[in-house]
């Protein structure tokens, strides 16, 4: 577990010096060689679940773990598709085998069950294992970089496109977190934005990856959530302490090209509180039901309402309140990125509930 937690960390870095970084970053992240889409195997085959990390009736599905004290609700009506966030750590190629064991494996089964079990109530999950770019993509502009990252999309689109066969008519939660929330934003952009399809969305949570209100929502076919009970629409948060400074994140995203063709401004990044569930939202931490709080050992986990607010200031979500021990995995610049579904995960749980008994109105 403590070797998890330190890779998590690196994970996060690299996400904090996405296309930006110092030379020992550089060396030490970037994969060797260049880009072979044959060194990260074949394709997966959607109709398996092998090729699932979580889906209804997968056995030992992490997707249904709960924290202690809790006790499974009934299943809501919705069909979720979620993409876990990058866990393949090695340098030995620029896209992770879909068969990876070890520790790699260890790590998105926990990031399912920590991130994705925040939507069990509202529907059953479906996780995809694809083969992911490894997280020096993010470090550089290159034609490697980009390579990777599209071969992780081909496998992500094909997933969803199985998910749509096998979800019938039932209305979709969408989510996705780091890289996972970066392919989520391109999905809705491809596969949502004017297509019949985008009637079934409750919400979109697209989570710690930026996305401009002007330069990208355009072309994702969906608005911002601007009341807690509105549907067919986008949740996105940044979320930092106070002071923040999100240099680190935001230096190469305020200098890239949207999804609408335009460029990128730092002004201009989505905020939507998680806990109010509108943009721009302010929350005491006594409207926040739950944070999620390991044990000592790392084992287990249990849910503190009452205890993390959060506001929205300048596109970035900054969290107030009584915040349970982080101990060194806060990134530089106040940066939560680690506990961007940990601090809220009572708030998404209850917030994925409201807009599927909206869309069912």
């Amino acid at each position: 577990m403590v070797i998890f937690v330190l890779t998590l960390i690196a994970v996060a870095g690299a996400f904090a010096f996405f296309q930006w970084g110092g030379e020992v970053l550089l060396k030490s992240a970037t994969p060797k060689g260049h880009f072979e889409a044959a060194a990260a195997g074949g394709g997966p085959d959607y109709a398996k679940a092998s090729s699932w990390v979580a889906r209804p009736g997968l056995a030992n599905d992490p997707s249904l773990w709960l924290p202690d004290g809790m006790t499974p609700a009934r299943t809501g009506g919705a069909a979720v598709f979620y993409i876990h966030p990058t866990t393949y750590l090695d340098r030995d190629r620029w896209n992770a085998p879909l068969d990876t064991g070890g520790d790699t494996e260890f790590r998105t089964r926990l990031f399912v069950q920590s991130q994705a079990s925040a939507f069990t109530a509202a529907g059953q999950v479906w996780a995809p294992r694809y083969r992911q770019a490894a997280f020096g993509a993010f470090l550089l502009k290159s034609g490697d970089a980009q390579k990777a990252l599209d071969l992780a999309y081909s496998d992500v689109a094909a997933a969803f496109d199985e998910f749509v066969r096998r979800s019938g008519a039932r209305p979709i939660i969408l989510a996705g977190h780091s890289q996972g929330a970066l392919q989520l934003a391109r999905l809705l952009k491809e596969k949502v934005a004017g297509k019949s399809i985008a009637h079934r969305i409750v919400a979109a949570y697209v989570v710690g990856w930026p996305i401009s209100a002007m330069a990208d929502l355009p072309a994702l076919g969906l608005p911002p959530c601007s009341a807690d009970q509105q549907v067919r629409c986008i949740l996105s948060w940044l979320t930092f302490g106070d002071p923040a400074n999100p240099d680190l994140v935001l230096h190469a995203y305020e200098h890239s090209t949207g999804f609408s063709g335009i460029q990128r401004r730092r002004e201009d990044v989505l905020c939507v509180n998680p806990i109010s569930g509108t943009q721009n939202g302010v929350a005491p931490p006594e409207m926040n039901p739950g944070v999620l709080v390991p044990s000592a050992n790392l084992l287990s986990a249990r849910v503190e309402p009452g205890r993390v607010g959060a506001h929205c200031d300048k596109g970035l979500l900054i969290v107030d309140g009584e915040l349970p021990p982080l101990g060194p995995y806060v990134l530089p610049g106040n940066n939560y990125h680690v506990y961007d579904y940990a601090l809220f995960w009572g708030a998404i749980r209850r917030d994925a509930e409201r807009r599927l008994a909206a869309w069912q109105r």
